[in-house]
């Protein structure tokens, strides 16, 4: 331990001569409680929106401070009370005023890629601080023996320490960490907070469709449609009844694409305008401002996840429909959610498509029912996967605000 403390006190000397960072204005720290979440890799920028969301539920008007490095590139749409800034560097006048500036109530820091000086200010500075979702990448450029490496010295400071593996509890043990500091509890994911909708509007809606085939198309762009058409018009060969759901990602767009889909014959149903599906609709336009996915997730077993097909829109969130037990097919550009989509693969959970013919012959195949409810049971054991390492976070988040709070 003195051999590491060494080591801490000659880099935290070398930080603090660091020249200062280039400073940018940064927005106005809001009213209330504050939580960071370091997100130490793309994947888990999602999740720590989530856990935020979760802790808002119980505190209301807290908000999510969100940090990330330089290379995590375009994020996806994240909720209004995340608030993102880029990490600071390992100067310490830089870090004192990134830390006086946001004055963070708690720390939740994920994966690892330890900042040395940022944690030790973070210390001094009283902030609680839990590291979550610790994994064996996270420390793989930290030396296993007793050398004095700064990283190794800070890691005393996390009050909470949960490795997301075995492997990643053993690593931690051999860089210092006492095993009974440590928990093995998974790793944290996003998507554990199902959408809601109206119960009584589901089960009238669910009776209106009575035993027809399902299947929803969501959040999709207006070039997408010509698309999402001719696949609907193809699966109809295997299934006549077949309803397609059809959501706009931007509402306004609902009375062009209404226009243009009667204009090729569809029979069309507008919600925007009060109207139900009945036996001769083929398709159901919900082009309403409230975008009501937790009502639609639930009556199709398929859903389309749109704004994947061209590029320049970055897919949407998979989660929304992996928790309800719909199955998922998307398009190719998805790079906004790329971790997430890698994983509901990985899993069969989810389906690439490239054009009319490929969605198609998915939907067709999917039209068994023991085959869309496999990979619907897929994509929700990967979706509620971390609700329990979530639940955790959120029970101990809450006991240290209350502290903070007393304090």
């Amino acid at each position: 331990m003195v051999l590491r403390l060494l080591g801490l006190s000659a880099y935290m000397t070398l930080a603090r001569g660091t020249t200062p960072a280039e400073v940018h204005q940064l927005p106005e720290r809001p009213e209330g409680e504050l939580v960071w979440g370091h997100a130490g890799s793309r994947g888990r920028v999602l999740a720590l929106c989530d856990l935020a969301e979760r802790l808002a539920v119980q505190r209301p008007g807290l908000r999510l401070l969100l940090t990330v490095g330089e290379d995590t590139g375009v994020l996806p749409d994240l909720p209004s009370r995340v608030i993102v800034q880029t990490v600071p560097p390992e100067s310490i006048p830089t870090i004192e005023a990134f830390l006086a500036h946001w004055a963070p109530d708690l720390c939740i820091w994920t994966v690892g890629h330890l900042r040395p000086a940022l944690i030790e200010c973070s210390a001094e500075a009283g902030i609680p601080m839990f590291l979550v979702d610790a994994a064996d990448s996270g420390f793989e450029g930290v030396r296993g023996r007793p050398w004095p490496d700064p990283a190794r010295a800070v890691l005393r400071h996390f009050e909470c320490v949960m490795a997301s593996s075995a492997n990643a509890s053993r690593r931690l043990v051999r860089l210092g960490v006492a095993a009974e500091r440590i928990s093995v509890s998974g790793t944290l994911q996003s998507g554990t907070s199902a959408l809601p909708c109206n119960e009584d509007e589901r089960e009238a809606l669910e009776a209106a469709i009575g035993g027809r085939p399902v299947w929803l198309a969501a959040l999709v762009q207006a070039s997408e449609l010509q698309v999402i058409i001719d696949a609907h018009r193809a699966a109809l060969r295997s299934a006549h009844r077949r309803l397609l759901i059809v959501v706009p990602d931007d509402p306004s767009q609902g009375e062009e694409m209404a226009q243009s889909l009667r204009a090729k014959g569809w029979r069309v149903a507008r919600r925007s305008l009060g109207e139900v599906p009945q036996e001769v609709t083929q398709i159901l336009l919900d082009d309403t401002d409230e975008h009501d996915l937790g009502l639609w997730y639930r009556l199709a077993p398929i859903t389309f996840m749109g704004s994947s097909l061209d590029a320049g829109y970055g897919g949407r969130d998979p989660f929304g429909p992996a928790a309800l037990g719909s199955a998922i097919l998307h398009g190719p550009n998805v790079a906004r959610y790329r971790p997430a989509y890698t994983r509901f693969s990985e899993a069969g959970a989810a389906r690439s498509i490239k054009d009319a013919e490929t969605l198609a012959a998915a939907l067709t195949h999917l039209t068994a029912p023991d085959q869309a409810a496999a990979m619907a049971h897929a994509a929700w054991t990967v979706a509620t996967d971390g609700a329990e390492v979530t639940n955790r976070v959120v029970d101990l988040a809450q006991d240290a605000l209350d502290r903070q709070e007393g304090a």
